[in-house]
């Protein structure tokens, strides 16, 4: 399971393809890197729920 923003969608799937492998993945919104702490806390926040069911599922 991983965690990328929506700008890697298309090379996640390329990847995937190109390995065989089709792991879970929960893509959070673009851009990441300059997003302050309280906007990362935010994003981190949102994508728990997804997060959490992926990795238990």
């Amino acid at each position: 399971m991983f965690v990328a923003s929506t700008e890697f969608i298309s090379a996640a799937e390329a990847q995937s393809n190109a390995l065989g492998f089709d792991p879970a993945v929960v893509f959070v919104a673009h851009p990441i890197q300059d997003r302050t702490d309280d906007e990362m806390r935010a994003l981190a926040e949102k994508a728990f729920e997804d997060i959490l069911a992926e990795i238990t599922a």
